[in-house]
């Protein structure tokens, strides 16, 4: 994927959202006069469903102008989650359009309509054909090159809608030879087609809506970016808050030398966050410090001890944040506990028994961790 962001990104969204109303409006006015003059209930479905999408590319044009407002005193992290509202909105469209020309459909098979095409209907379904496919596999390219779910979604609709006007075509083939009329059980196939596609959509951006885990390869870059630094001995808990398309906040824990001072590590989180900003454009909102006992020999042996015991444990994909302290005779880390775990707490307890039955002299704490993050 392109890295295309800021008003580039934007202007790119609105130029092709309106190439796709220009096409789409003039499509459907097309098939508008043909489907009345023929009688071809197919053909007018297939023209409100080119206004239909006319009326997502506008959405989705909205959608990017609201989404690219400056942040504010009430939303200070900015609008970018308008832009899966108008997917959102786009998704409905399809859905409702699927279910509109399945009802049509389901009318006309009960109460046939016979239709009268021409050769001219004919041509102008071919070439709507051709239209759609070319103008479905821009949008939808295009909508992944700037990670936009509202192009995206326009480009599937469209190339969705290629199908729909194929299936038109093949009914009308088949009665100008055959004098069989199946437009209305092929309409009917291909609105349940839409239908699916739309709940598919819908799914997809509810899911971005409640917050998904950041790419891998996002992940990966961050961590690596972080364990660059000398003094760091490990990167855990990365957590991204996404507000929009590419439009994160993050935080994360590292673990370094507890002989570090606070003005040491004050520079060194300043400099990391300066880091992570140049390379990914990520904002690293707060960094977490497991200080490490480095110096300590009898501390990493004995986590080399525990993490052989503990991993084996069911559902336990990680420790870290390790650190032994001698004083009050307490070992405490972290645990990445996995989703497949049924009851985490018991995975907690079963984890500090091991330790216990290792050290019994010491008094373990296990913090569960939840794995936002590749770990």
């Amino acid at each position: 994927m392109e890295n295309v962001t800021g008003d580039s990104r934007n202007k790119i969204i609105v130029r092709t959202s309106i190439i796709g109303i220009a096409a789409n409006l003039l499509l459907a006015g097309f098939k508008a006069v043909v489907g009345l003059l023929s009688g071809s209930i197919a053909i007018v479905l297939d023209a409100v469903n080119n206004t239909s999408d006319a009326a997502s590319s506008l959405i989705t044009i909205i959608g990017t102008k609201l989404a690219g407002k400056d942040p504010d005193r009430k939303h200070p992290y900015g609008h970018g989650r308008v832009e899966y509202l108008s997917a959102m909105i786009i998704s409905a469209i399809v859905l409702y359009a699927g279910i509109t020309s399945l009802i049509e459909s389901i009318k006309k098979i009960i109460t046939p309509v016979t239709p009268d095409y021409t050769k001219v209907s004919i041509v102008i379904v071919s070439v709507a054909i051709v239209v759609k496919i070319v103008l479905g596999t821009f949008v939808k390219k295009t909508g992944e090159k700037v990670n936009s779910d509202s192009l995206v979604n326009s480009g599937k609709d469209a190339l969705l809608d290629s199908i729909i006007s194929a299936s038109t075509l093949i009914a009308a083939v088949i009665f100008l030879i055959w004098n069989l009329s199946l437009e209305a059980w092929l309409g009917a196939i291909i609105s349940i087609v839409i239908i699916k596609s739309g709940i598919d959509m819908l799914r997809e951006t509810i899911s971005q809506l409640l917050g998904e885990r950041a790419e891998g390869e996002l992940i990966r870059k961050i961590k690596a970016c972080v364990n660059s630094f000398p003094e760091v001995s490990g990167a855990y808990d990365l957590v991204l808050h996404n507000y929009g398309p590419d439009n994160y906040n993050g935080s994360i824990h590292i673990e370094i030398s507890d002989k570090l001072t606070a003005t040491q590590i004050d520079e060194l989180t300043r400099a990391i966050t300066y880091k992570v900003y140049e390379e990914t454009g990520i904002a690293m909102t707060a960094i977490g410090i497991y200080s490490v006992a480095a110096s300590d020999s009898k501390s990493g042996q004995m986590l080399v001890k525990i993490k052989e015991r503990v991993l084996k444990i069911d559902n336990v994909i990680q420790i870290h944040g390790f650190y032994v302290n001698e004083t009050d005779k307490t070992i405490r880390f972290d645990a990445v506990v996995s989703f497949d775990a049924k009851d985490r707490r018991a995975v907690v307890e079963q984890i500090c028994k091991e330790v216990k039955e290792l050290y019994p002299e010491y008094t373990p704490t296990v913090f569960p961790d939840i794995d936002f993050s590749d770990t």
